[in-house]
């Protein structure tokens, strides 16, 4: 029996499996030519020997690399942590290793750490964030990754529409109806919004949630206070005192993600403003901290790992003939930090002489 570690041969693997030399080498770079039945008893195979593949060998002599790479729009956002959690989590049972790219919302850098994968002959490719309204922008983007499947690469994306690819597709737009419908239903009518750059896709869908709620109250957004800024927790801390300054009879701000969330929550609480008492707050992911924040952050959930898990998984199955697109789900989590609207402080009546 060959002994397990390093010095185990992928040729060891294959004879094991009773495959090819070749089949086993596809198999565990997950690349085509192989059908999942043989490529998961290799892959069992080579964990129970011990086999650990050399992905540096692999790449020198030509072929794709065991790398997943992983493009995220910002490393230090519990969001996009928790989904690069579940890739990790899936790329280790799998044998892969995951390198984080950052690209900082901005489409330019993100087309760069694109080429910069290709050209480091990663075998996956996943994105995960935000596309963009301008499909201008997403242009070169999906230049690149569909060229990088045609040469036999393998890419899912989550939360991007238009890249023509398989697809994590969060339950954004629903999402914003619940939380608006959430805060109608305490009675507030005097709601701002704290959202994220205009140009972003999930800021659009996450407001056609609110909008949709709100008309079925005889209301509009329009008529709210939307204020734009990053998609950040600084963002949310602007888009708060901007919101104080403007529009002070505030009684409840819907932040559309929980970064932004807990800047809203930091202004208020530099301001002196009780949270729920005086001004509700809502967020949206339920990020690993919205529990522990004082208020508890009521928020939308989102399955955020196992998306991390749902795209490296696509993208680990035999390309389709269309691209395959996954819902997400939700809910809605009610935690501390609202409450119904308070009632109107009214002047007193003037004494009668």
């Amino acid at each position: 029996m060959p002994k397990p570690g390093p010095r185990l041969r992928l040729v060891d693997v294959a004879e094991r499996a009773g495959v090819s030399l070749a089949t086993a080498s596809r198999a565990l770079s997950g690349r085509e030519g192989v059908s999942e039945e043989v490529a998961r008893h290799v892959r069992q195979v080579s964990r129970e020997l011990g086999y650990v593949a050399n992905p540096y060998a692999r790449t020198l002599a030509g072929g794709a690399s065991s790398t997943v790479g992983l493009v995220v729009h910002q490393v230090d956002d519990p969001y996009f942590s928790e989904i690069a959690g579940g890739v990790i989590q899936v790329a280790a049972e799998e044998g892969l290793l995951v390198q984080i790219c950052h690209s900082g919302r901005d489409p330019d850098n993100e087309l760069q750490q694109l080429r910069h994968l290709i050209a480091q002959r990663v075998g996956i490719i996943l994105i995960a964030g935000s596309g963009y309204n301008d499909p201008r922008i997403e242009a070169a983007a999906r230049a690149e990754l569909s060229e990088f499947q045609r040469s036999g690469g393998r890419v899912a994306v989550i939360g991007r529409h238009a890249l023509g690819v398989d697809a994590v597709l969060p339950d954004n737009e629903a999402g914003g109806r619940a939380l608006a419908e959430h805060l109608l239903e305490l009675g507030h009518r005097r709601i701002a919004v704290a959202a994220g750059t205009a140009a972003l896709t999930t800021v659009a869908d996450r407001l056609a949630g609110v909008s949709a709620a709100l008309g079925r109250h005889g209301l509009a957004l329009a008529d709210l206070p939307v204020v734009h800024c990053d998609f950040t927790r600084d963002g949310g801390r602007a888009a708060a005192e901007q919101i104080l300054r403007e529009h002070p009879e505030t009684t409840a701000i819907i932040a559309l993600n929980d970064a932004m969330a807990i800047g809203v929550l930091s202004t208020l609480r530099a301001h002196r403003i009780p949270v729920p008492e005086r001004m509700s707050v809502v967020g949206f992911d339920d990020v690993s901290v919205a529990a522990d924040l004082a208020p508890s952050l009521t928020t939308i959930r989102l399955p955020m790992t196992d998306m991390g898990r749902m795209a490296l998984g696509l993208a680990l199955k035999p390309r389709a003939a269309r691209p395959r697109r996954r819902s997400t789900g939700h809910s809605l989590v009610v935690r501390d930090s609202t409450a119904p609207a308070p009632t109107p402080t009214r002047d007193p009546a003037p004494e009668r002489s």
